[in-house]
């Protein structure tokens, strides 16, 4: 299936739909090919976790062990 950038922003929800039923989604931009919307083929993602874990830059930092405690101090002063 063909689509264009138009589409994109603004039936997202529809080529999600899409590519969820197995179908390769095109994104055009000014007639030509610019992208490919393709379903996942691993559904045993690492990022499935219950658990929130730090990755990046911050897998190896001893001093944020809990993410949602870590984030829950950074934004204790914004109210």
């Amino acid at each position: 299936m063909h689509a264009t950038s138009k589409d994109l922003r603004f039936h997202t929800k529809e080529l999600l739909d899409t590519v969820e039923r197995g179908e390769e989604v095109i994104i055009t931009y000014r007639g030509k090919p610019r992208a490919k919307l393709i379903p996942i083929q691993n559904e045993n993602s690492e990022f499935d976790d219950e658990e929130n874990h730090l990755f990046g830059i911050w897998e190896d930092n001893d001093s944020v062990q809990n993410v949602d405690e870590y984030v829950r101090k950074l934004r204790k002063g914004r109210y």
